[in-house]
């Protein structure tokens, strides 16, 4: 809990598919494909990874004159690369924008991400790709974000970031009975041991009021009622 922090500096899959951070097991597929991928970052892309911004969802049809005159608002730009499909060459709804100043970018960073442009509202943080250790993008079941209805939430981002989690005793998994085959026979056999003792518990309590209980017969009854009607006579006599 020392070193937790609400955004990744480090990306693992396991805990990107977690809201905390502390899933031990993927819960999907995508997880499985991103811990297994080996990836190297595109040797192709120039420009310094340290002044670069990324910008996602873009209206399809904003061009590069249209974010470089939105995006010199903050600074001197060095150079945009809009993304397109190699084959139709439209546009993929995300681009990259190098400044040529940090003090621009932090600018931007801060300021631009949920800009409305061209209808759109985008979203903008640093570029990961190259700066994040161990980044995996999303079309290999990594990155950060997504959409609930896609299942592959993804958290540790700007976007989603990680929530704090509860110090909790380790228990629940067993208490569910979700651990191991093991610890799941274990249950089985305390369960059974309770309704045991439980068994147990009850026979001893009908035993212990048997005990307190007088076996009167009926007999003993009539002669006490006999005793009590004949004492009450000579009280009365006494007090005449």
């Amino acid at each position: 809990m020392a070193d937790w922090a609400p955004i990744a500096k480090e990306y693992d899959p396991l805990k990107a598919g977690s809201i905390d951070g502390t899933d031990e097991e993927p819960h999907d597929r995508a997880i499985w494909r991103a811990m297994l991928a080996r990836y190297v970052p595109n040797k192709g892309v120039t420009g310094d990874p340290h002044l670069t911004l990324f910008v996602a969802r873009l209206n399809l049809q904003t061009t590069e004159d249209k974010l470089k005159e939105v995006f010199s608002r903050y600074g001197d730009i060095r150079k945009i690369r809009l993304v397109r499909d190699l084959v139709t060459g439209f546009s993929k709804g995300y681009a990259f924008v190098e400044y040529k100043e940090e003090r621009a970018l932090l600018k931007a960073h801060r300021d631009a991400n949920r800009l409305v442009i061209d209808q759109h509202e985008v979203f903008v943080d640093f570029e990961l790709e190259r700066t994040l250790k161990g980044w995996i993008p999303r079309r290999l079941g990594g990155g950060f974000g997504g959409k609930k209805e896609s299942g592959q939430l993804r958290f540790g981002g700007r976007d989603r970031p990680f929530r704090k989690p509860i110090n909790l005793p380790n228990v629940k998994n067993d208490f569910y009975g979700e651990g191991s085959s093991e610890k799941r026979n274990w249950s089985r056999e305390g369960t059974r041991d309770w309704r045991t003792r439980e068994r147990d518990h009850e026979r001893s309590r009908d035993k212990r009021w048997g005990e307190r209980e007088r076996p009167w017969a009926w007999g003993d009854s009539e002669r006490d009622s006999r005793e009590e009607r004949s004492r009450g006579r000579d009280r009365r006599d006494r007090d005449r």
